[in-house]
């Protein structure tokens, strides 16, 4: 080994062990290819940078959540995962450079954070079984496969022929010896050949995963929503002053705030979503398609939505033109009653196809305030960052205890008897066991004040009466 290579310790030198980081970068790189492919066969949400985000948004404090939308808005979470990617090339140097001296503890990191993935994909609220695994196991086999190849070429001899008759060897022309010399070509070879093939894989892994939403587009494109049946009144035209700084009175949609958990907008088919309607005080459990709600009775309302973390001034509020069905006829069709009259559930449970829960209280829900599950928004079918096909809107309380998008299930049960029992979803039971309490009275707080008059129409809040009195999510 020349003397630039080999450090006073025996150790590896600058140059070996900056080749070693470039492995540790490539395996990564790979890693993570491989887990895009993979998850592109599997389901394109459970690749390992969404899960480990989705965990890392689970994990994460609420006030440290309402720092990062205040300041970061609805980049938030690209934030988020180009901070994990950050983390994760880190990592990968740092592996690449011990494995020059520890190949197979390296190696072992790399499968490390495999199973860290893993771990994370099964325990999503939306994980469908153990296949949602295979994208970060897979990913981080042929990572650690890959460290530990380069790495081996490293510390292999190079290949060297015969010294040919009156020719001076070099080593005793003052090379390297041969037990210190190491495989340059055969380094570069694998590298390129690694890189390549991993850029290959990946952009086969992204092109599928973009096409895997086709569908959801094309059933989108071929929906039109009929006429509702209880139109909204037509806005009057003092309503929107052409005032600096002030926002029009319907919020374009392109311009209506988004603030969720999901990392990946979901893209769901309208012909094949169903809705089900079940739990305590359902007498009569069904099962909604979207066609289903198409044909019945809908209404137009204005209705406007603010997030919790939202200032005085903020960006986070919207007022759109929703149609939609009336919530609280559904939930009287299958024999639900209000606490008031009687009914044994006090919170309806409305749960996403990300796993995402909505808990709402039923008695606001059927107080005669028009709650809606929305099927467009201005004009048009639901955008898929605001819940395509179906959504909740209620009148009245803040998003995060009444806006669940791409919604799927609807659960009836009481607040103080209510866990987590969905087999996929034990890591979240503890933390919404602790916070059952806090979300029950902060929602019964929220919608004090705000429940109509007997025979008297709901009123919409405005925006600065939505945002009182409590400013911080639970």
């Amino acid at each position: 080994m020349r003397d630039e290579e080999k450090d006073h310790s025996g150790r590896p030198g600058l140059p070996r062990r900056a080749l070693g980081a470039l492995s540790g970068a490539l395996a990564g790189f790979t890693a993570l290819a491989v887990a895009e492919l993979v998850a592109a066969a599997v389901r394109p949400r459970s690749g390992p940078i969404v899960v480990v985000g989705g965990a890392s948004i689970d994990a994460t404090p609420a006030p440290l959540k309402d720092w990062a939308i205040r300041h970061f808005g609805t980049d938030d979470k690209l934030v988020l995962q180009l901070g994990i990617l950050a983390a994760l090339a880190v990592l990968a140097l740092a592996l690449g450079v011990s494995a020059v001296r520890f190949r197979r503890a390296g190696a072992a990191g790399v499968l490390l954070f495999g199973a860290v993935g893993a771990t994370a994909a099964l325990n999503r609220p939306d994980s469908v079984g153990l296949t949602d695994a295979l994208p970060s196991v897979v990913g981080a086999v042929a990572g650690a496969l890959l460290l530990y190849g380069l790495t081996g070429r490293l510390t292999a001899p190079a290949r060297s022929t015969a010294p040919q008759p009156g020719s001076v060897s070099e080593e005793a022309a003052g090379g390297p010896r041969a037990s210190e010399a190491w495989d340059r070509r055969g380094f570069v070879l694998a590298a390129t050949s690694a890189a390549a093939a991993s850029t290959v894989a990946g952009a086969i892994g992204r092109s599928l995963n973009g096409s895997s939403g086709r569908d959801a587009v094309t059933s989108r494109e071929k929906v039109v929503l009929p006429r509702p049946g209880s139109p909204a009144r037509p806005v009057p035209k003092r309503a929107g002053p052409r005032v600096e700084g002030i926002s029009p009175f319907v919020t374009p949609n392109r311009e209506f705030y988004r603030v969720d958990t999901a990392l990946v907008v979901p893209k769901v088919d309208a012909s094949g979503w169903r809705m089900r309607i079940h739990g305590k005080g359902v007498r009569r459990p069904a099962t909604y398609s979207f066609d289903d709600l198409l044909r019945r009775e809908l209404i137009e309302r204005d209705i406007t939505l603010t997030c919790v973390s939202n200032e005085v001034g903020g960006p986070y509020v919207g007022n759109a033109r929703w149609i939609g069905v009336r919530l609280a006829d559904l939930l009287a069709e299958c024999g639900v009653k209000p606490p008031s009259r009687g009914g044994s559930a006090d919170q309806l449970v409305a749960r996403s196809v990300d796993g995402m829960t909505i808990g709402s209280p039923v008695e606001d829900l059927m107080d005669g305030r028009d709650a809606l599950l929305a099927l467009g928004m201005n004009g048009e079918p639901l955008p898929f960052e605001h819940g395509f096909p179906v959504r909740m809107v209620v009148p009245g309380l803040y998003g995060f205890v009444s806006a669940c998008k791409w919604i799927e299930d609807i659960e009836l049960t009481p607040f103080d008897s209510y866990r987590r029992t969905d087999p996929h979803d034990p890591g979240r039971r503890r933390r919404m066991a602790l916070r059952r309490r806090d979300r029950r009275l902060t929602a019964r707080a929220m919608t004090a004040g705000l429940r109509p008059a007997p025979n008297h129409p709901p009123v919409t809040p405005r925006p600065q009466q939505s945002a009182a009195p409590f400013n911080r999510r639970r």
